[in-house]
């Protein structure tokens, strides 16, 4: 089997632990939405058991593997990302965001139920992440607060929130490199930061491990928007599951729009290398990480 297919199977592998815990923190019994309406519950599911590659959830799982974090704590900390994620997802379809119909090949929460619910949905999915954050077994009290403090932080206005309002308000703006970096760094690179700082910080590397980690996650954030806009403007929409083109047709500011594809490609070559350096110092430990580095940097979809 090639370093290639290994490590897609490994990510599948964990896609469907994270699924199988989705499924069960999102069913009508679960103590943390029992009592939910039926129809909030059913676009909550909508939202986030959709596929996907579940990248985010499996940094977490992995970085965590590298410290020998709680195997089961990390499947609840790469789950309650993965409703943040989702979360952003749904509220970012919204027509008065960017308005898409399809999202995996699906129709968007919105177009499914309705616009009120999707904001509900998300909002329901936001609050059920800290539950599960709080809730992680085998994870120490300072370990989960640390979690806690880091999945806000990135997630919020300082992070994700802010690098959106960002993102919309630079349509009618004209951006250079620096600004178009920092509005991606925020918008896409700060939950990636924390999956892959959340390994440590499970397995209670509070120091250089976890300022490591950070960096590695940062420098892939910054690939994976790199990528997801190359995407945008190369890929076909039935492979990609959404619309293409959508981006430059509304003025969105992205670095492939600035630079051409070829430059392009060639940082996220760049990015690659930087994620490696990050992981030195872990030899062979590093290899699943490493891979999956190169995996955003050479996705198709």
């Amino acid at each position: 089997m090639s370093a290639a297919s290994s490590f897609e199977t490994r990510l599948s592998a964990s896609a469907a632990t994270v699924e199988a815990k989705l499924d069960a923190c999102l069913s009508a019994d679960h103590p943390l939405v029992k009592g939910t309406p039926s129809r909030l519950l059913a676009a909550m599911r909508h939202g986030v058991l959709n596929g996907g590659k579940r990248l985010r959830p499996f940094l977490v799982i992995e970085s965590a593997r590298l410290f020998d974090g709680a195997a089961a704590g990390a499947v609840s900390v790469a789950a309650a990302l993965e409703c943040v994620h989702s979360y952003s997802l749904v509220h970012d379809d919204l027509p008065a965001m960017d308005d898409d119909d399809l999202r995996r090949g699906l129709p968007t929460v919105h177009k499914a139920f309705d616009e009120a619910t999707a904001i509900l949905a998300g909002d329901a999915l936001l609050t059920l992440a800290v539950g599960l954050v709080a809730e992680a077994e085998g994870i120490a009290a300072e370990a989960r607060l640390a979690l806690t403090l880091a999945l806000s932080r990135e997630a919020g206005a300082a992070g994700m929130v802010g690098g959106q309002a960002l993102d919309l308000a630079a349509e009618d703006e004209t951006l250079d490199e620096a600004a178009i970096a920092r509005m991606q760094a925020m918008k896409t690179g700060a939950l990636i930061a924390f999956a892959s700082e959340a390994g440590p910080i499970i397995a209670g590397a509070f120091g250089e491990d976890r300022q490591r980690l950070r960096r590695f996650g940062e420098t892939i954030g910054l690939a994976f928007q790199l990528a997801d806009d190359l995407l945008d403007e190369t890929a076909d929409a039935a492979a990609l599951g959404k619309a293409t083109g959508k981006d430059r047709a509304r003025g969105k500011k992205t670095l492939p729009a600035l630079h051409g594809h070829d430059w392009t490609r060639a940082r996220l070559a760049s990015l690659v290398d930087e994620a490696a350096s990050s992981l030195a110092p872990y030899g062979g430990r590093g290899a699943v990480l490493c891979e999956a580095a190169r995996f955003i940097s050479d996705r198709r979809s």
